[in-house]
């Protein structure tokens, strides 16, 4: 049984990816789950063709762990369950735990740019805005230990983005260890880590949330925040680049799935930006809002905010309808000579 560092190699671009052309069983915690890898280094049951196969629809499909499926076998991710559920569909999965949608966009450029496709599917898990403002990501060895592995990541120069770190190094170099152990504390624990770790020892985290009703990304609450300025340009970047129909889906996190926390502000910056750039956009909140609270509950794991499988069929049946009307269009415009 491997572990999830074990099942992820360097990637001189990316930070990161799969190791290619594996199938493994892999624990995590006290779960374990089955998985298999392309030769590219993705959790995908398809080869990168550059062509589309002869009678397929094609979505390329971008996210974090979330997409990719942390904790979830093959066959049962809401990537593999849309193209289950929709005829003729092909879904490349791209999905890549731990990264943030910079690293997701030099993904795209290196891997899928110049792939056939009829929609480009960009899952952004909302959590990612803090990603991006951090020069490196905690991820876990195989005895439980966090370490720390270098990403890319950009910057906005009179408002121009600016790739930096690339080639990304193996390692840290000296000194900025600590540095960057700070910045991931902040990613992963918000602005009152401290707190929240005290919270969790005491078992006490979720009654603190409902009580409380805290923001968890006040990144969001203004549209001139560093790192939604930062996020909206990455996003208007990639979809300016891409020649084709683009859905944009913003992935809640479970303060709002459990209505811990108010939606409002993340809901807002992704029309706006969705508007900006003339991108469809789909929020699956309203969708998963609309269950019973106790099945609302019951769509991660325990104490994990990653969805479980049932988290991933309930987004899969709030994204099916619209991907199958966008890839309609996609595929009319195709018929009659237009861009795809």
């Amino acid at each position: 049984m491997l572990s999830t560092r074990q099942i992820l190699k360097h990637d001189r671009d990316v930070g990161w990816v799969f190791v290619p052309g594996i199938r493994a069983r892999v624990s995590s915690g006290s779960r374990a789950y089955l998985l298999r890898t392309n030769e590219s280094g993705f959790r995908c049951a398809h080869p990168f063709a550059r062509e589309r196969p002869p009678g397929k629809r094609r979505a390329l499909l971008f996210g974090d762990s979330f997409t990719a499926g942390d904790m979830v076998s093959d066959g049962r991710r809401f990537g593999d369950l849309l193209e289950g559920a929709i005829p003729d569909l092909q879904v490349l999965n791209f999905g890549l735990p731990g990264t943030g949608t910079d690293q997701q966009l030099v993904a795209y450029r290196k891997f899928a740019s110049r792939l056939e496709g009829d929609l480009l599917v960009v899952a952004v898990q909302v959590e990612n805005v803090r990603r991006l403002l951090t020069r490196a990501r905690a991820l876990r060895d195989e005895r439980g230990v966090r370490s720390m592995f270098p990403k890319p990541y950009f910057e906005l120069e009179d408002g121009r983005l600016v790739l930096r770190n690339v080639p990304v190094p193996r390692r840290l170099p000296p000194g900025e260890e600590s540095t960057s152990e700070v910045e991931a504390s902040r990613v992963r624990g918000g602005r009152y880590p401290r707190l929240r770790s005290l919270a969790d020892r005491l078992g006490l985290r979720e009654i603190v949330q409902r009580v409380a009703r805290p923001q968890p990304l006040p990144e969001y609450r203004s549209p001139e925040a560093p790192g939604w300025m930062l996020l909206r340009a990455i996003l208007e970047s990639w979809f300016a680049d891409h020649d084709g129909r683009v859905l944009l889906v913003p992935l809640p996190l479970y303060h709002y799935v459990e209505e811990i926390a108010d939606p409002s502000d993340y809901r807002e910056r992704f029309r706006e930006v969705s508007t900006s750039v003339g991108c469809a956009l789909h929020d699956p909140l309203d969708d998963l809002l609309a269950l019973p609270v106790e099945r609302r509950r019951g769509l991660r794991f325990e104490g994990d905010p990653h969805p479980n499988e049932e988290g991933h069929r309930a987004l899969a049946e709030s994204l099916a309808p619209v991907v199958e009307r966008l890839l309609s269009t996609a595929e009319e415009q195709r018929t009659d000579g237009g861009a795809v």
